[in-house]
């Protein structure tokens, strides 16, 4: 009984320590991952998506944004241990190895592809393919790009032309539009975050937009947060969306405004807090998109 008490023990601690390398017991980088995908998903349905497609990508994300954060981790082992806020993370304590992370990797990887299934078609099959590869690639643009939020804002934003072809079975200009307003969107929240972190970063030589923006970085957030919430816009009143819709980015304008005020100091405990209130950003443009469908519904009833 004892023995077996042990290796209960050591199996409930092993899956402790695969949570934390997912991050699932950090969800801030689902939903910033999540709310993209239901723009694209509430847009391309024109505010009546397939439920099942729905559960799919919503599955789908929690599935590529925790291989997301393993192969990051495996990508950053070498740099994480001198990093404050990332030394006690799993891999870069040592205390789970490389070859865990890769298994752990390709089992995620695997169900996420046993997801969409159901939506097989060569378009989709394309988008995956390349949806894979900007998450396996992105940890390592952090060595040559000025600006790897950049290429972040691609990967996050990937399941909006996912989106579209799983709704449409084609994906129109619009979905591109909508993911370039994400891309500037990233580049504002993951410089928030980068902020955190510059000091290190410096050291270790990693490159990121805080570093690159240097002492413009607060300038650069706020342009970045005026032209996603501007492709977005634009996007939704293309769309037909209305005064509801306005309401959602005008509150999502107001949240960036409020995160000005967070970050203009650059106090780093106030640039994470800045980075993690970006879930009501993106929550508040979904809710104008889907409130106004919604709500347009009602009236045409």
């Amino acid at each position: 009984m004892d023995d077996m008490a042990a290796a209960s023990g050591k199996w409930r601690e092993r899956i402790v320590l695969y949570e934390r390398l997912m991050r699932l017991d950090k969800p801030i980088g689902i939903l910033l991952l999540l709310w993209p995908t239901l723009w694209g998903l509430w847009l391309a349905g024109r505010g009546q998506p397939d439920w099942r497609v729905v559960v799919i990508f919503v599955l789908g994300t929690v599935f590529m944004r925790s291989a997301g954060c393993v192969i990051n981790d495996l990508a950053d082992r070498d740099f994480d241990p001198h990093v404050a806020r990332t030394r006690h993370r799993p891999l870069a304590a040592g205390r789970v190895s490389p070859r865990e992370a890769l298994l752990l990797f390709a089992g995620l990887v695997a169900c996420a592809v046993v997801l969409v299934l159901p939506l097989r078609s060569w378009l989709m099959a394309g988008l995956c393919a390349a949806a894979l590869a900007l998450a396996v690639s992105y940890p390592f643009t952090k060595r040559f790009l000025a600006v790897p939020q950049a290429y972040l804002g691609v990967a996050f934003g990937f399941g909006i032309p996912l989106a579209y072809a799983a709704q449409l079975g084609r994906v129109p200009p619009e979905a591109w539009w909508l993911l370039l307003g994400n891309v500037f969107w990233a580049i504002a929240y993951d410089t928030e975050y980068a902020m955190v972190d510059r000091a290190d970063d410096l050291k270790i030589g990693i490159r990121t937009s805080a570093i690159t923006f240097g002492r413009a970085d607060v300038a650069a957030v706020m342009c970045c947060y005026a032209l996603a919430l501007g492709f977005i816009g634009l996007v939704g009143h293309r769309a037909g969306l209305g005064r509801v819709f306005d309401l959602g980015l005008f509150a999502a304008a107001g949240i960036a405004v409020y995160h000005y005020r967070l970050i203009r100091m650059r106090d780093p405990a106030r640039c994470f807090k800045a980075f993690l209130h970006n879930n009501w950003l993106g929550a508040s443009v979904f809710a104008g998109i889907a409130l106004d469908y919604l709500f347009a519904k009602g009236i045409a009833g």
